[in-house]
């Protein structure tokens, strides 16, 4: 059997990759991690895929309304020769704008088998209240407020 490790157009499109950027995140080009998000009753949770990195290197950020998440994965060096290299190395990144209605002092992340999650917690101010209705105001109390 032969283990054919040329494939023209493959070697192609690897080298206009590397022209370009692409499969390598720069700091000037980060590379972007795919995301999920939902509403989970009185949570907004986030999932960002980021296998191959290392807990240490993921930096997250809240300033004012805009999240940042960084993180990185360094391609490995050594005395080999590397026969392919498909996935991404170097720098990842994501920013996403939050609503006002999030309570951002209180985010949880937990990082486990590739998948960081973000649990955002609903603010106070924006869950759903019931607002009591008083009684009928007395005649003079009527003027006052009409006054």
């Amino acid at each position: 059997m032969l283990l054919r490790t040329t494939d023209p157009f493959r070697d192609f499109d690897r080298f206009a990759g590397q022209l370009l950027g692409a499969g390598l995140g720069t700091t000037n080009r980060p590379a972007v991690m795919p995301m999920d998000a939902w509403r989970q009753g009185e949570q907004f949770v986030l999932e960002l895929d980021i296998p191959g990195v290392s807990k240490e290197s993921i930096d997250i950020d809240v300033e004012r309304n805009v999240l940042t998440i960084r993180a990185e994965r360094v391609a490995g060096n050594g005395d080999w020769q590397r026969l392919a290299s498909e996935r991404t190395h170097g720098q990842f990144s994501r920013q996403l704008v939050l609503g006002d209605n999030l309570d951002l002092e209180r985010i949880e992340a937990a990082y486990a088998d590739g998948v960081l999650r973000l649990v955002i917690p609903v603010a106070e101010k924006a869950k759903p209240r019931r607002i009591e209705v008083a009684g009928a105001a007395s005649p003079g109390d009527r003027e006052a407020i009409e006054a």
